[in-house]
């Protein structure tokens, strides 16, 4: 890249060949340069060129342009790049050719000053022929494949550089999966550091709120046992001093009558008799007189025995078990609710030893808890809990606390989980159904909205088959209308989905996939009556006469209720049906009929089928026409189907 673009240049090193010095400097310095083109060149002894070296006075375009080829072909000679090609320095190609490019390039602009110039490796026939040894994992000619690499494997070069490119992809996706790994696990790790951090935070305040029990328990005890000892003291010193005094008063009376009695000797005989006689009175009522000599109040100290039961309650309830920390509540799991109950799931750090968890929820009403709704709490072992007796498809919002011997935990954050909805009702009365499909419709039976609906469809010989054959999914409206096949019986339920889950099924109904049928006027005349119909051989048909409370979702002659004469057309071969009560008599008929006669007589209780255009009896019902009926057509398939009426008998109808 040329100095002028501005930009730092991309500067590409291969390993320089063997005697060959890198030398980092600018090639176009004019002062700090390497000298690769000298002045005076030592090899040849000739001067160098003046456009080299960018003087004036150079020679000739001709003779200059020859020495300047000669000068380059001298150089590559001189560092040996003539014949070989090795990798150069500072980006350069290393074929000889490269430097000549170079050299001419720089010519006469040696004066100018450039950062640095760089010029890019080209891919040429040489490079272009190199292939990659796998077993020495190096890059080698083609034409020493057969020498040093005969045995070794080879391939070609863009093919393990694609191989090469592969393998750091692949690494690079592992190295990714790690990294992401890594985050993971040091984002636990830092969850489990702020755990144990708070954990240890409230060991610490337990301690000291233990210790400070103990203490203002022993200070109690204390005081109390202090209060009593001095009770004790002040009772026996007061008995003690008491006697005393006692004793004190009596020795000071002895001291006395002992004097009196003293001076009683020294008296005359006259007078010690009176005296005498007085104090024998004295003496006798003080000698009668009982004096306490045993101390009321032992010296000996008590064994006072202190009952510390109590602090050894207190020190027994330290422990090193902390409170647990706030438990996790998981969001609400895919098919964890019924329409009265939802399975609540939390997890808890390892390291927290847990004796049991309070679970506490309340309902929601539009989109917030409300602060009048009353709340529940349920004791659980386990870290799940199914909380039953809910209402259905309501939402309701849940929080757990975790408990031990040292105290509770701080409650978990909200969980909002939803009861699935209610199963809805089926119209039964307002299906309607004909050969491939069928209009279902049903009511909601819940009083919050739901997300969608799903009809369940199970074809069977009877209605309490089980197996679902067929689901018709994400019904946003309370009416589908489902494809079935022709002339089949389903079972069908329909669930209600929301956020809570699909609701239980509805109450089954049973539909029939019959054709189209017109019901005609009812004939109201007791008589004989007589309409023709025109058919298409080649269309599937049913012609007859039914009651007014036929079952509509039933073929014509699948009941006690219709008579009539179908036409099937299967594999160019006729098939002709006379049904009622779902039995045919079996009958062939050789000739299709076009036109078909049906005579109907309530004087006689018969239906009577004719071939018009040939006048062909084809079959009479012996009807039980307690009431009048409606004439009945249909159609399987879109066709045609012509009615006569008003018309006329036929002479050969009056004989049936």
């Amino acid at each position: 890249m040329d100095g002028e673009a501005g930009g730092a240049p991309e500067v590409h090193r291969s390993p320089a060949p063997r005697d060959f010095h890198f030398c980092p400097t600018d090639l176009y310095d004019s002062e700090g340069r390497l000298r690769l083109f000298p002045e005076e060149h030592t090899r040849t002894g000739r001067p160098v060129p003046a456009e080299m070296t960018g003087e004036p006075g150079g020679a000739a375009p001709g003779k200059a342009q020859s020495d300047l080829e000669e000068e380059v072909q001298e150089l590559a000679d001189l560092y040996a790049l003539a014949e070989a090609e090795a990798p150069g320095c500072l980006g350069w190609g290393a074929a000889g050719r490269d430097l000549r490019e170079a050299y001419r390039y720089a010519h006469g602009r040696a004066s100018e000053e450039y950062e640095c110039y760089v010029i890019p490796e080209e891919e040429d026939e040489d490079e272009a022929a190199l292939v990659f040894c796998v077993t020495c994992k190096a890059p080698v000619r083609a034409c020493e494949v057969s020498d040093a690499h005969g045995e070794h494997e080879v391939t070609p070069l863009s093919k393990a550089l694609e191989s090469a490119k592969d393998e750091i992809h692949k690494n690079m996706f592992k190295l990714e999966k790690q990294i992401i790994e890594m985050e993971n696990f040091a984002n636990h790790l830092e969850e489990v550091f702020i755990t144990v951090e708070e954990n240890f935070g409230r060991q610490e305040q337990n301690f000291e709120s233990h210790f400070n029990e103990i203490l203002e328990t022993l200070a109690q005890k204390y005081e109390e046992k202090i209060q009593a000892l001095g009770e004790k003291k002040k009772a026996k010193l007061e008995a003690l001093y008491g006697q005393l005094v006692s004793c004190g008063e009596n020795l000071d009376t002895c001291k006395e009558l002992m004097e009196t009695i003293e001076e009683m000797c020294h008296e005359e005989k006259v007078d010690f008799i009176q005296d005498a006689v007085a104090m024998a009175d004295r003496l006798g009522k003080f000698l009668n007189t009982e004096t306490d000599v045993e101390i009321s109040a032992q010296p000996d100290f008590e064994d006072q025995t202190l009952d510390f039961s109590d602090v050894e309650q207190l020190m027994g309830s330290i422990n090193t078990i902390p409170a647990p920390s706030a438990p996790v509540i998981n969001p609400q799991a895919p098919n964890s609710a019924t329409g009265s109950s939802v399975r609540v799931c939390w997890s808890l750090y390892s390291d927290d030893t847990v004796e049991s968890y309070l679970l506490s929820y309340r309902p929601v009403q539009d989109g917030s808890p409300g602060k009048d709704q009353a709340e529940f709490t349920m004791t659980v072992k386990e870290t799940y809990c199914s909380v039953r007796n809910l209402v259905p498809n309501t939402q309701y919002e849940f929080w757990v606390t975790a408990q031990n011997r040292a105290g509770r935990s701080p409650a978990s954050e909200r969980a909002m989980y939803m009861t699935a909805p209610s199963p809805p009702v089926i119209k039964s009365k307002e299906i309607r159904s004909c050969e491939e499909a069928a209009l279902i419709c049903w009511e909601s039976g819940n009083l919050n909205p739901v997300d969608s609906y799903t009809v369940e469809l199970t074809q069977a010989e009877s209605p309490e088959a089980s197996g679902v054959t067929e689901s018709v999914v994400g019904i946003p409206t309370r009416e589908a209308l489902v494809q079935l096949q022709p002339r089949q019986r389903y079972t069908i339920y329909v669930r209600a989905l929301s956020v809570g889950g699909p609701s239980a099924r509805s109450d089954p109904v049973t539909v029939y996939t019959t054709c189209v049928a017109v019901m005609g006027n009812l004939i109201p005349i007791r008589g004989r009556h007589y309409w023709e119909v025109e058919v298409d051989e080649r269309s599937h048909y049913t012609v007859g006469v039914a009651f007014e409370d036929v079952p509509k979702q039933e073929d014509l002659g699948a009941n006690c209720l219709s008579w009539c004469m179908r036409h099937r057309l299967a594999s160019s071969r006729h098939k002709y049906e006379f049904l009622h009560n779902g039995t045919t008599p079996d009958i062939r008929i050789t000739v299709s009929p076009r036109k078909i006669g049906i005579l109907l007589d309530y004087e006689n209780s018969k239906l009577s089928f004719f071939n018009a255009d040939i006048s062909q009896h084809l079959y009479t019902f012996s009807c039980q026409l307690h009431q009048f009926v409606h004439p009945c057509f249909s159609l399987e398939k879109p066709g045609c189907l012509k009615i006569h009426n008003g018309i006329s008998m036929p002479k050969h109808i009056t004989f049936y």
